[in-house]
Parts: structure tokens; sequence; C-alpha cells
């Protein structure tokens, strides 16, 4: 979906669509060639989820973090197809067709985003590339059906030659089932900014079977490695920890997407995913989150700037 307007903060529309106050209708600020003579295009998908149809499970920054990477993509990476996808409308079906509508036509040079902000969980792995439990994504509609790792990587295994596509995952990929707890439940989270773990119990999860004993069950070999990523994930926290959301200068946002979206203001808009990772880490920590993102990808890819 097109993304028009002028600079005065930027709008959910009810839609899905967001209109940034950058973009004037018919002008394109990326209208430069790439080495193949046709215009490079931007496009992003921004998916945040609060308000889940499960008791106590709802967060209340994600939407933020979504309407927060969506601005900041098109008022200073000039990006000019940006799809935001919130709370009812985001779910598995949706998110993954919104998947689909970004890498669509995709081509050398082109630059994609997928941002998402919203509960995370696990569920027995059935591929044999995990020891135990895949990560998941916990769209809308998660107690029936979620979004695993493996569907993820199929999708984004090959966006194409000279694709350059970033994830952002802001959710928890993290702990085992016996720590397992509905947000608002969690022991130790009664803080004065209103934290919450984005990680949701796998026991809601209608469509999933528990492992008896996920701890003793016998290790299975991973098969993937950033080697052959053909993207960068920055993820909101390592796979043993949880990702927060809190009431942070005001309003509230996932810990990790609020410091992230600092730090590259900070650092005007130029600045590298190992260097932005590396900040976040110093400001989560400064902060007193308990959570560390990191980065993944090849190399090369690590070392280019931020959305670009």
């Amino acid at each position: 979906m097109p993304i028009d307007g002028r600079r005065d903060g930027g709008r959910l529309e009810a839609g899905g669509t967001f209109f940034s106050p950058l973009l004037q209708p018919g002008v394109v600020f990326n209208s430069h060639l790439n080495l193949r003579g046709y215009s490079v295009k931007k496009k992003a998908l921004c998916v945040g989820i609060n308000d889940y149809p499960i008791a106590g499970s709802d967060l209340r920054g994600c939407v933020n973090d979504a309407t927060g990477w969506a601005a900041l993509l098109a008022d200073h990476y000039d990006f000019t197809d940006v799809e935001v996808i919130t709370d009812a409308k985001a779910t598995k079906k949706n998110i993954l067709s919104g998947i689909e509508r970004l890498l669509a036509g995709a081509r050398y040079g082109d630059v994609l985003v997928f941002t998402n902000s919203s509960h995370g969980s696990q569920v027995p792995d059935t591929s044999g590339d995990e020891e135990t439990y895949d990560e998941v994504l916990c769209p809308y509609d998660a107690s029936d059906r979620v979004i695993t790792d493996d569907e993820l990587r199929e999708r984004f295994a090959d966006p194409g030659r000279g694709v350059k596509l970033t994830v952002i995952s802001d959710s928890c990929h993290s702990g085992t089932v016996t720590r397992a707890a509905l947000a608002d439940n969690f022991p130790g989270l009664a803080t004065p900014d209103d934290r919450r773990v984005r990680f949701l119990n796998p026991a809601l999860i209608r469509s999933t079977r528990l492992l008896a004993d996920p701890i003793g069950a016998p290790p299975r070999r991973r098969v993937f490695s950033q080697a052959t990523m053909k993207h960068v994930l920055l993820s909101g926290c390592l796979d043993s920890e949880y990702s927060y959301d809190a009431l942070i200068e005001g309003a509230y946002h996932g810990a990790m997407t609020y410091h992230a979206l600092e730090a590259i203001r900070r650092a005007r808009y130029r600045i590298t995913y190992e260097q932005l990772v590396a900040r976040v880490n110093s400001l989560l920590v400064k902060a007193g989150y308990p959570q560390h993102p990191q980065l993944e990808g090849r190399n090369y890819a690590k070392k280019r700037q931020v959305f670009t």
C-alpha cells in the first residue's frame, strides 16, 4: 500500500495503510537507478499486536512499535510503500499474505523491511532443525495458529539476487514451558514502568502439544547457519531470554524497539547494523532490561548502513 501526505507526524488509517508526513503525492524520493538501470524500490511491512483475544495476554507497546518503524522508514529512509497491520487484522493469514506482497516482484537493489512486535512463544519442532522447540511469532489468532521460524525462514530464504532484506522481531523467543506465563501474571513484573514479557504460554496455543520433558529430549543437529542467510535479522533478545514491553517516556513501547529507534536518531540516521545492535545492547543495560538483542546474517550485510 502506498504512502503519501505531508510532514505532519503521520497517521495509521483504519485500512492498515500508514500515511507518512514526508512524501507528497506523485513525488518519488528514492528514484536513483541501480546498476541494472531501473529505479530501486523501498518497501516495508510493519506488524504490531497489542490486543489478543486471550485473557490476560494483552500488550501495550506493539502498535506504537509498528507505527514508529513505519514513520522512521518513510520520513528518513525514503520508503514509499509501507504497510502497517495491527491487532485483529494481524492474523496469521494476513501477515503471511503481507510478507508475500512485500517480496513480490523484488529486483536487484531493492530494499525490503519486515518488522514484528508481538508475543512470541515455542512449539515442538517437527523439522529436525531445533533440539526441542521451534520459536514462533504469535499473530492475533495465536490460540489456533502461530507462525514458526521454519515458515519465516522458507519465505525469506531467497528474496532475490541483490535484494536487501531486513527482519526485525521484538518478541520473546525464549524460555521453557516451565517458565512460561501470561504477560499480566509474570512474577516480579510489578514495576513502575509496567513491564511485561512478550511471551505467550504455549499451553494457550490449541494447535500444539507440549513435550513431556523438553530438557531431556534427544538433541537434534541444527541445520541452519548464518552463512546461508540472505537477510539481516535483528531480534529483541537471545533465544534464552524474554523481550519486554514497558512504559517508557510516557508511552508504551517494546524496550528493544524504543532504544533502537533512539539509537538511530542519535546517530542522525547513519549507523550500521553492527553499530546499532551494540548501541542498543548498551542502552538496554543502562535502562535495566535483562535482554540482549542479537544480530544474525552474513558479515558483509551486518556492516551495511541500516535500511540502505
